[in-house]
């Protein structure tokens, strides 16, 4: 019989993401990121909004470690995404060498 495995969860996977619109038609993105930070030397350090053409719309930078805090919730506001957009992607990013693991795709509703 074959069973199937579960995943293996990545360096810095994306678990969950809550979006809302901003006044002014900005947008903010409230990214839950479970990582595994190791000090200073290794640790989640950013966070990015991708668009459907893979450019980066907005990064949130994280300046420290979270060894005792996780997963943990970050937001990023003010992120400008082109009119008729209707989904973008979040990706978590380690420092150093940028590993990262599960993305989360996320619907903007007009």
């Amino acid at each position: 019989a074959l069973f199937a495995a579960p995943a293996a969860a990545g360096e810095a996977d994306v678990t969950a993401v809550k979006v809302s619109r901003e006044a002014g038609g900005t947008w903010r993105f409230d990214v839950t990121i479970r990582s595994r930070d190791r000090g200073w030397d290794y640790y989640c350090d950013r966070f990015d909004v991708v668009g459907p053409d893979e450019k980066v719309l907005g990064t949130r930078i994280l300046a420290h470690p979270h060894d005792d805090e996780q997963p943990f919730t970050r937001e990023i506001t003010g992120v400008r995404v082109a009119p008729g957009t209707r989904r973008v992607t979040v990706r978590a990013l380690m420092k150093p060498g940028g590993a990262g693991g599960d993305v989360r795709s996320v619907q903007l509703d007009p």
